[in-house]
């Protein structure tokens, strides 16, 4: 059974975060659409998430950070341009792929790197700081369809499938984040999305 959580209730976030932690699947608001998240150091739980969303293993699971200092938990060897992109764009709908570090389970990404960047959205934040920091997330949809831009649409795809959907009104974003690779010599735009003639001022690096 579905809990449908609104956000701004006692110990809502809380509970969130704590079913995360157990590696659970929960629905939440990013600042694009809302997304289904699990524990980013629980095989069990990022496996039920490309279960649930019938997602080939070797199109990774990006996640979502709280705060900057979060990053190391996750990455290494982050190169200086992706930190000069963070310090522009973060909190914010931009995706870095960066050099993955060596403790994060292995079925999260299928090479050496791993997507991460940090929603700017207050309530995705509370719920991703509470829970440790650091989220495996994908957007919340079934395979197939557009992903949910409020909770109610979350629920009447996925219900059943997820033990929360924390409820923090509409989104107002239907556009998803744009995908950054910061792995290679030059930095390469993988998918045009929220953030777009601002990256022109880094042409010097991003192709």
């Amino acid at each position: 059974m579905t809990r449908h959580l609104m956000a701004n209730e006692p110990q809502a976030i809380v509970e969130t975060a704590a079913a995360i932690k157990r590696g659970e699947l929960v629905v939440f608001p990013t600042d694009t659409v809302y997304g289904i998240g699990t524990n980013a150091f629980n095989e069990e739980g990022i496996l039920s998430l490309y279960a649930m969303k019938r997602r080939p293993l070797e199109k990774g699971i990006p996640i979502l950070l709280a705060d900057v200092a979060d990053l190391e938990m996750v990455a290494k060897d982050v190169p200086r341009a992706a930190r000069e992109l963070i310090a522009s764009f973060w909190p914010g709908p931009l995706t870095l792929i960066v050099p993955k570090l060596n403790d994060l389970p292995r079925v999260i990404s299928s090479n050496e790197g791993i997507a991460v960047r940090i929603p700017n959205n207050d309530t995705a934040r509370s719920v991703i700081r509470t829970a440790g920091g650091a989220v495996a997330t994908s957007s919340a949809n079934r395979s197939g369809q557009p992903p949910a831009q409020t909770a109610e649409q979350a629920l009447a795809q996925l219900e059943g499938d997820v033990v929360i959907v924390l409820d923090g009104g509409p989104t107002g974003q239907s556009v998803p984040s744009t995908i950054v690779d910061c792995t290679g010599k030059r930095m390469r735009i993988l998918r045009q999305g929220a953030i777009g003639d601002e990256l022109k001022l880094y042409d010097q690096s991003i192709e």
